[in-house]
């Protein structure tokens, strides 16, 4: 037998209890039936209007997307070149904009902007189940985005 075929067995095996696992799992009410713990919105948002990539419009769009999903706004933080002075400013496409967090009662909604490349990154994370359809297109609309790339899913 050769390396590559006892690699493979080998493997073949691995997956084989964890797929018995699984399923011991399942019959058990678990994985499957049980409540997930809560849920998250991903969304990788491409050709945006950069203008909208400052403090003053992200706190806007905190206050409309938490009343949209009737999410409870607690802290808010912000990190970004604003006060920083010109020579510590970042100025790479991968970490020049605008980051920022929501807290909310149930979790958290995360923004990452990107100047350069005119893209946002948002991740919505909640315990409460929210509408993620509203969220997204609240999203797409207030940084003007050509396309939105999400996934939505219910955390275990």
């Amino acid at each position: 037998m050769t390396k590559n075929n006892q690699t493979a067995i080998g493997a073949a095996k691995r997956a084989a209890a964890i797929a018995a696992q699984f399923e011991r799992r399942q019959q058990r009410g678990g994985l499957l039936t049980a409540k997930p713990y809560g849920y998250e919105l991903i969304m990788d948002l491409h050709g945006c209007n950069v203008e909208t990539f400052n403090r003053q419009a992200i706190d806007a769009y905190f206050q409309e997307v938490c009343e949209a999903i009737k999410m409870e706004r607690c802290a808010r933080h912000f990190w970004d070149d604003e006060d920083v002075p010109v020579e510590d400013r970042q100025t790479l496409p991968h970490t020049k904009g605008t980051s920022a967090v929501q807290f909310i009662i149930t979790s958290s909604i995360v923004i990452h902007t990107l100047d350069l490349l005119a893209a946002a990154y948002v991740n919505i994370f909640s315990c409460n189940w929210f509408d993620h359809v509203i969220a997204q297109v609240i999203t797409k609309e207030r940084f003007g985005a050509t396309s939105v790339f999400s996934h939505w899913i219910k955390r275990r």
